[in-house]
Order: C-alpha cells, then structure tokens, then sequence
C-alpha cells in the first residue's frame, strides 16, 4: 500500500447564515422577558441605540422643569430673602450626590423581593431556641443540613456521623434526632414516609394506636384501595376503616415541600385575545418591547464626517448593529402576530366555546397559510403564551393531533383528554368503569379510541385505576 501527500482543489455549495440571519432567528426565539433583558443589555451596550419613549419623556420632563421654573422665578426670589433674614430655618440647599446615590440603592434594595428562607434555615432557628448545648448543636447541625427537600433525613445516622472514629455518642444523635424531629413543620426529619406520618399524629389522640397499626402495616394496602383487605386483618368494620382513613388522609407526606425556596416563575404573555363587538381582537404585548431608534447626534455625526477614522468606523458598525436588532425585532413581532392571528381564526370554537372544541391542528398548515417554513411557526410559537378568556395558555397548547368522529367532526387529543375525565368523574364510585369501559362509551358518542388509548390519557391526566378510585 503507497502512502503520499497531496493538494487537490474541490468545488462544493455550501449554505452558510450570516450573522444577522442568525440574530433575526435567534430574537425569534426568544420569550418576552428574555427580550426585554436583551434588549437593555444593548441599550447599555450600544451608545447609538436609545429606546423613543425614554427620550420623549425626558424631553418632555426637561421642558416642564423649564416652565416652571420661569413661572416660579419671583417665587424663589423672596425664598431667597427669607433665607437671608432668618438663616437658621434654612439648611444649605445643597444635595450631598453621594446620599442621593444611597438613597437609590436603598430604594432599589426596598423594592428587591427577599429571598425565601430555605427549611434548614427555618429548622436551625427553631433548633437554638430550645437552649441546647454547644455539643447537641453541633450534632443538630449534622442532622438539619442533612434533609432535603421535602423534609426526610437523606443518610442514616451511621452515615452522617462516624461514630467509632470520631468518638461520638449514637445516643446523643438519637436524642438531638428526636429534638429536630419535634421542630415545624411536623414530620420534618422522618426517615422514610412511615416514620414521617407517624411523627404527625397527635400523641394525645385516643385513637392513637389503631392509626399507628395502620400506617406501619398497611400503607401499600392504604394506597391501592385495599380496605376490605384491611377490614378482615384488622378485625375492624369497613365503616371504621374509612373514618380512620379519612383521619390519616390529612397527614402531609412531604412536610418540608411547604417551605421551597424555588421563587415563583412569572408568565407574561406576548398574545392577548380580546372579544371587542362580538369579534375576536388579537394584539400583541409590547409593554416590554420599547420603540427603538438610532440616536440623533450618532447620525450627525457620521453625516458631518468623524476626523478620526477609527470613531466612524466604530460609529459606523454601531449604527449597522443598532439596525439590525430594530429590524430583528419588527420582523419577530409581525411574525408572532401573524401567527397568533392563524391560530385563533381555526381555533375560533375554543375561544366560543371552551377546551372542548378545540381543533386538531398541525404546525404545517399555519406555515402552509402563512407561506412561511414550518421551523419558522416553530420558534415564534416557542415559550410564547397567549391570554384569552379562557385562561393562559402556552401558544404551543393549541397544536395537537387528533381525530374525527363518525359524523365527521374534528376532536383534538386535548378535547378527547376532557372527555375522558367527564366520563370518568360522572361513573357511579362504587362500580367504576375500566379503561375499556370508558372506551366503550366513547365510542357511543361516534369516538373509535383505543383502550390502551384511554389507559395512557387516564394516566397522563393522573386518574387512579379503577379499581383504586371504588369507593366501599
């Protein structure tokens, strides 16, 4: 076999985007907020771009001022000679900048919403006003910084102290353990979601051990609807049962869940659908989107001629940049708008009626109508929601398959969903319907869909089985 090196020329096409092809899609992307966060990184970025409603209002602001202060001349005039009569009333009139600047901060800090406290931080307040010692709360700070989430002990106790090797005390674990576990919220440090449910009945309940025996041996049987099964082991009626059931259903089995820190995600739509004179209005929410422009002196500037070369060229690429994120952004927002508008003209029956009549409708049809390509339609309906008075939904949520029952009309997989669960919640509880059942009467109402179908809506919807929803 011959080795060697050569050159040798190929000729071949290959589709490249320009930069700003890419930032046009990109903006496309993006949801309303992360816009917003982009769009004043760039005014802070970019000296030739400024936001127009910015600039009016400061004009405006400016010449207000101006007003009056040419309509109070006389007014501080006599200010003026009162200060001189009686100096000791009047303070120097000069702002100090440097408490003004602290009194924005201030300002900003008082307006900051404050970070949750997380459950270890709730738990360790609680622990040191029970008085414990230096070494117990050295042991409970092992333990608190050892639970999770929801509120379980994540490691054994072998786990998270070495005894042996560090010369520590299980009992004193033991103790310290039982000290965490008294703390709010209760059945905070469980180990498992037995001893969780357990630590929160009430020691001083008469009925105390009935509800113990029932957590420790027959929580599966509890969580399958087993209670006839419960009945003849417990040798207790199946009427006593349920009450006690019902007495245990309160119990939380994840307590540390009520205090997350996660911070609450916010939805801002960028579609509102407003019924105006018994027509359906679509607009868009630009209250995020400021009107941009470039900046007046720049283009001066770059008319009358920078001396130095490296300012226009640096002016120059500023103001190119500045154009294309203006364009970038109009071009989203007729794109969203357009789309939006194609949507709710099919998915007219929803907004008449409700989640019902929601149509089948593919992606392809909207880019069809639209004569757009379908990844377009894709990324303008990507994390963009839409307000309407059926509530707020995700523009994504009005795409779905389907399909059409035996006199013809098209029922999305959402509306199917729907039905299923009316079905389901209107069955008689003591004999529930099977998931063929529910298929059957389905297809009473001109709908052919599968049983295995109906099982997976059924699940997706988080319905029991049947035969955990019987009621005894």
């Amino acid at each position: 076999m011959r080795l060697e090196i050569g050159l040798q020329q190929k000729l071949e096409q290959r589709l490249k985007l320009a930069p700003q092809i890419i930032q046009s899609i990109e903006i496309l992307q993006l949801p309303l907020l992360e816009l917003d966060r982009l769009i004043k990184q760039e005014l802070e970025e970019n000296p030739v771009l400024e936001a127009k409603e910015t600039v009016e209002q400061s004009e405006e602001t400016s010449r207000k001022e101006k007003e009056e202060e040419e309509g109070q001349g006389g007014e501080f005039e006599k200010l003026a000679d009162l200060e001189g009569e009686w100096p000791d009333h009047f303070g120097s009139g000069r702002i100090d900048k440097s408490t003004l600047e602290k009194d924005k901060k201030l300002e900003a800090m008082q307006n900051t919403a404050a970070r949750p406290l997380s459950l270890q931080e709730f738990l360790f307040h609680q622990f040191n006003l029970l008085g414990v010692t230096s070494e117990e709360r050295e042991y409970g700070e092992k333990i608190i910084f050892n639970i999770d989430e929801n509120g379980y002990l994540q490691y054994p106790l072998e786990e998270i102290f070495e005894f042996e090797k560090d010369g520590l005390s299980r009992n004193k674990a033991e103790k310290v353990l039982s000290m965490v576990q008294s703390l709010d919220p209760p059945g905070v440090g469980g180990r498992n979601t037995v001893e969780v449910l357990l630590l929160q009945l009430d020691p001083n309940d008469p009925d105390l051990l009935t509800k113990e025996a029932l957590i420790r041996n027959h929580l599966e049987d509890i969580q399958k609807n087993r209670l006839p099964r419960i009945s003849k082991s417990m040798g207790m009626p199946l009427d006593d049962v349920k009450r006690f059931l019902a007495q245990i259903s309160i119990l939380n089995p994840r307590p540390g869940a009520l205090y997350s820190n996660e911070s609450p995600q916010y939805i801002i739509p960028d579609i509102v659908v407003e019924l105006i004179d018994g027509e359906y209005v679509v607009r868009l929410e630009d209250r995020y989107v400021p009107s941009l422009r470039i900046s007046h002196l720049y283009r001066k500037l770059m008319k009358q001629g920078a001396d130095d070369v490296a300012t226009k060229e640096f002016i120059k690429k500023k103001i190119e940049s500045a154009r294309w994120l203006i364009e970038s952004i109009e071009q989203r927002q007729n794109t969203i708008y357009r789309v939006a508008c194609e949507i709710f003209k099919i998915q007219r029956p929803f907004l008449d009626h409700g989640i019902t009549r929601l149509k089948p409708l593919k992606m392809q049809t909207i880019a069809d109508a639209l004569d757009i390509h379908v990844s377009t339609v894709s990324r303008a309906i990507a994390e963009k929601y839409a307000q309407t008075h059926r509530g707020i939904y995700p523009l994504k949520f009005f795409f779905s398959g389907g399909t059409t029952s035996d006199q013809g009309k098209d029922f999305s997989r959402v509306s199917i969903k729907v039905k299923v669960k009316e079905i389901i919640d209107d069955e008689d509880k003591s004999h529930p319907l099977s998931d063929e059942d529910v298929a059957k009467k389905l297809k009473d109402q001109g709908l052919r869909v599968a049983r295995r179908t109906v099982t997976k809506y059924r699940k997706m919807l988080d319905i029991p089985s049947s035969r955990q929803r019987k009621q005894f």
